[in-house]
């Protein structure tokens, strides 16, 4: 069986919905491996089935591929020496490989009507046949027959004629050897009757002239080997690598689905889980970096990532993982790049929390106080909230504290107010300065001073470290918060 030497990879995305998990992972490893071998990665466009196509799809696979940080090489707006890069611009190719193939008599047209189809599939379910699918009929008319039924008009497919005996064989880069009896596989379509390629036709054809060297595709394929073997054969075409990737489970081992969650990419980058999570979760969806090691470096996974590495058994998409996964991302991160992050994620998804949007710096100075809280991006909101809001709520039971009354409370609101307007250098050290010493001097808990300033200022029982939220407000607005609170009573 022959072979290619040099790496080249590609991503085939269909345009008929939002990026699959699924697919995502199978374009990771395929970055993966090029980046690896200092190969190629190839990104086209599979659109031959025209009924299913959706206005978008493709523009958000490449949002998806961006925000993952995977580039490419070739395709997706990118120019190379194998294009078009869209099957739906390469159908005079597919007919000359059809015009060949029907020439040299490994394919022929196919006049039967869909109603003799299903007819014949459900004689074949009565009578339970080992092979369902079609009887090969076409196979056997004459030339003389072939050219009236064309000269009539009838319309046609043309199906590929598989061996009646013999094997195809693959040594699958995951599976090992796989074979397949050829008689089981009925002679397949690889030209529909709008005269555009099945999944089947094109995708060999394309794989052959872009000079694919490895396929990686998801294991629901595996059953789709002997077909394309087959072509490649009558083509006399060298045979590419095959590695079919075990299918993402969801934790009850059923297949993921959306019962279980979210299933498109760009769904999780919505819910606020950041890129590099995200990659890192889904590269070890299959495969794994040393046995143990969960929180691996992108320069690491790209240095020792192997194909043969990964497994043929189900990986389970464990949400609670992920989770994880993206909190330890984002405490790991610098200051600047977290606040990068929310103001980014905060402009494209406006919280409703929030009544504007934070610049940058502002939403900078924020990552530095809620870091260390965040399991998502989506977390920070209702933690910050109070930092945004024109008005801040809360009843008066909330802001007097336990073992507290109104009288106590007004004296320590009093005296914030005085101590705040006296500070010259409004930063977190000298806030808690001054605002611990209030308790030591009214002879109340700190506790009970900062939880009556917290309320106060935030509306929140529970909010960010206090003395660096109160930074970020700015002195005149924090004591203008805390004269409404003192007006409440």
């Amino acid at each position: 069986m022959k072979h290619h030497s040099n790496v080249r990879v590609r991503y085939a995305p269909s345009p008929t919905g939002d990026p699959h998990i699924g697919n995502i992972r199978t374009a990771i490893f395929d970055w993966l491996m090029a980046r690896n071998t200092g190969g190629s990665f190839v990104v086209r466009v599979e659109d031959t089935d025209q009924n299913r196509l959706v206005e978008g799809s493709i523009d958000n696979q490449k949002r998806a591929l961006e925000w993952l940080g995977i580039d490419w090489d070739e395709g997706l707006g990118k120019s190379g020496e194998f294009g078009p890069y869209v099957q739906s611009e390469r159908l005079s190719i597919y007919q000359e490989i059809t015009d060949l193939l029907i020439k040299t008599g490994n394919a022929y047209r196919c006049f039967c009507s869909t109603g003799r189809l299903a007819e014949l599939r459900e004689d074949q379910k009565k009578k339970k046949k080992e092979r369902l699918g079609y009887d090969g009929l076409c196979r056997e008319l004459f030339q003389e027959e072939i050219n009236r039924k064309l000269e009539c008009g009838y319309e046609f497919v043309v199906r590929f004629a598989m061996p009646d005996t013999g094997v195809s064989v693959i040594e699958d880069l995951i599976r090992g050897k796989v074979e397949f009896e050829n008689s089981l596989v009925e002679d397949f379509v690889i030209l529909k009757s709008d005269k555009f390629p099945t999944y089947h036709l094109a995708s060999v054809v394309d794989d052959h002239f872009m000079n694919i060297t490895h396929v990686l595709r998801g294991e629901e394929w595996l059953s789709s080997v002997p077909r394309h073997i087959q072509i490649y054969k009558s083509l006399d075409w060298v045979i590419p690598f095959y590695a079919h990737l075990p299918t993402i489970l969801a934790p009850d081992r059923s297949k993921l689905s959306k019962r279980h969650g979210a299933t498109s990419v760009m769904d999780y980058k919505q819910q606020g889980f950041v890129s590099e999570a995200m990659l890192n979760f889904l590269s070890l969806l299959g495969w794994s970096y040393d046995g143990e090691t969960e929180i691996v470096p992108l320069a690491d996974m790209i240095s020792t990532f192997d194909i043969s590495g990964v497994n043929s058994s189900g990986a389970i998409f464990d949400m609670e993982k992920l989770i994880w996964m993206n909190g330890i991302y984002i405490r790991q991160m610098p200051q600047e790049r977290l606040g990068d992050l929310l103001h980014n994620y905060w402009t494209e998804y406006p919280p409703v929390e929030f009544d504007n949007i934070p610049d940058k710096e502002r939403a900078i100075q924020v990552a530095g106080l809620v870091s260390e809280r965040l399991k998502t991006l989506r977390d920070a909101a209702p933690l910050v909230a109070f930092l945004y809001k024109d008005q801040i709520e809360y009843s008066l039971d909330d802001l007097i504290q336990r073992q507290m009354d109104k009288v106590s409370t007004a004296a320590v609101l009093e005296e914030t107010i005085l101590r705040l307007q006296n500070i010259q250098s409004f930063s977190a050290q000298t806030i808690e300065t001054e605002l611990r010493n209030i308790a030591t001097d009214l002879n109340l808990k700190p506790g009970q001073v900062l939880g009556t300033i917290r309320m106060a200022t935030s509306g929140q029982k529970i909010s960010p470290p206090l003395f660096g939220s109160l930074e970020i407000l700015g002195k005149a607005r924090t004591i203008r918060l805390v004269k409404q609170a003192a007006n409440k009573l």
